[in-house]
């Protein structure tokens, strides 16, 4: 359920609230209250993102999202991009791990060596039969936190799969803004959680590497060092 952001006056959750109600009532639920489903479930399941956060009572926007630079250096930058210049044409990225170890780690492991943040990798969570699985990746700097889930392809679904992902986060963590990033090793996408308004936004811009690797790396620094 994507939802009409045009009016920005005090009417706004009374808006949101009216259209998810409408909108609850006029459509059929999607997932089974008997069934467990795992964040991977949610990747393989026919249906759009919005009609599948809607079963959580979070919205979907897409929009261009404002999201945080930092002005940390980069001194690997050039050395970390002609390694992705060199690998690329060589390697086959048919796999879900192949794309994780050689185009998405060293660019992870570089953030983590530049702000010192915590990594978990294939970090299990359970908070319930409907969000539970494992993250890809798990960031944490103080009160800062990102998730990054990589896919072999399909980043539409992936997003889906990452959005259900960092709703489960919000119900562990007291943190009102959630940032998130979906990957297909060349290509990636960041999401954004609002917990008071339940709204889950998707940039609709796309940051590839090598060519915007300098850029990418100063968001994930950015969110990572954000200070809320």
């Amino acid at each position: 359920m994507v939802l009409d952001d045009s009016k920005h006056d005090g009417t706004k959750n009374n808006n949101y609230t009216k259209q998810y109600y409408n909108y609850i009532m006029s459509h059929p639920k999607i997932l089974q209250e008997n069934k467990s489903y795992s964040f991977r479930s949610y990747f393989e399941l026919p249906y759009n993102t919005d009609d599948i956060l809607a079963e959580f009572g979070y919205n979907l926007q897409i929009q261009r999202l404002s999201l945080p630079h930092s002005d940390l250096g980069l001194p690997r930058l050039q050395e970390l991009k002609q390694l992705f210049e060199e690998i690329i044409p060589f390697v086959s990225l048919s796999s879900e791990q192949a794309r994780r170890e050689l185009l998405v780690a060293p660019l992870i492991i570089e953030i983590v060596r530049l702000c010192h943040c915590q990594l978990r990798i294939e970090y299990p969570i359970n908070v319930n039969e409907w969000l539970k699985g494992e993250l890809d990746y798990f960031l944490r700097l103080e009160k800062s936190l990102t998730v990054i889930e990589a896919k072999r392809e399909d980043i539409t679904r992936g997003f889906t799969q990452l959005a259900v992902e960092m709703i489960a986060i919000s119900q562990l963590e007291e943190q009102k803004t959630i940032y998130g990033a979906v990957t297909i090793g060349e290509v990636w996408r960041f999401g954004k959680l609002e917990l008071s308004s339940k709204t889950i936004t998707q940039d609709i811009s796309l940051y590839t590497i090598p060519d915007q690797l300098e850029n990418l790396m100063s968001i994930l620094l950015g969110i990572l060092t954000e200070i809320y």
